[in-house]
């Protein structure tokens, strides 16, 4: 890997940085990048990253120093949750009941309890995943999710629309902050507590998601 690589990764990492608000944590999204790019980032001081595939991130974990923060941010198969139940630290696409009873099984296989974030679909593209607003309501009303003793809810992830309507970007951000506000104070304590986290912005749309509230923020090309 070139110096000026180096100097790239650095420096993106810093700009971003110094633009991020206090309390607000970054995800470096390093999928499909290779191990030199993420060591790079990790020399600089970046310790989350986030990856869409367990398979990848099962083989880059042993060639990372083990204080990295692990986070899965891709779409989850059940069949894949045990290939990160050991080590991961927080799934942002908890986006089924049956994906949450999986995680739940595998944790407490692994004497860990795995925080999630409900993925919830705001944006107009049939192809997003997460879970519907009326669904993901009339679920937690029932309570089934009270009996998951070795899952952590901690929050909601979204993705706005791609495009760049930034008006229909920030309407989708505005009411994906709304729905973290009423499932806190309906569900999940109602002070804040531990259901904290509202990831949303990336690369293209992160400015955007931090004027909404967002606590965490997904970025890949913007620094690799």
């Amino acid at each position: 890997m070139s110096t000026g690589g180096k100097v790239s990764v650095s420096s993106n990492l810093s700009n971003i940085r110094a633009a991020l608000p206090s309390g607000v944590e970054l995800v470096a999204v390093s999928k499909f990048r290779p191990v030199e790019e993420l060591v790079q980032a990790y020399a600089v001081g970046q310790r989350i990253f986030g990856e869409s595939r367990p398979q990848e991130m099962a083989s880059k974990r042993p060639l990372l120093p083990p204080d990295v923060r692990w986070h899965q941010i891709g779409h989850l198969q059940t069949n894949k949750v045990r290939l990160i139940a050991p080590f991961v630290e927080l799934v942002h696409s908890a986006d089924s009941v049956r994906l949450l009873w999986e995680i739940d099984r595998r944790a407490a296989e692994n004497g860990r309890v795995i925080d999630v974030l409900l993925e919830i679909r705001v944006a107009s593209e049939a192809t997003k995943h997460g879970w519907e607003w009326p669904e993901l309501v009339s679920w937690l009303e029932g309570g089934e999710f009270r009996r998951m003793e070795s899952v952590g809810f901690r929050g909601v992830m979204g993705m706005a629309s791609f495009t760049e309507d930034g008006a229909t970007v920030e309407e989708e951000f505005g009411r994906l902050r709304g729905m973290f506000g009423e499932l806190r104070e309906r569900f999940f304590g109602g002070d804040g507590g531990v259901f904290d986290i509202l990831s949303m912005g990336m690369s293209g749309d992160w400015p955007l998601a931090l004027r909404h509230g967002s606590t965490m923020v997904r970025l890949g090309s913007a620094i690799f």
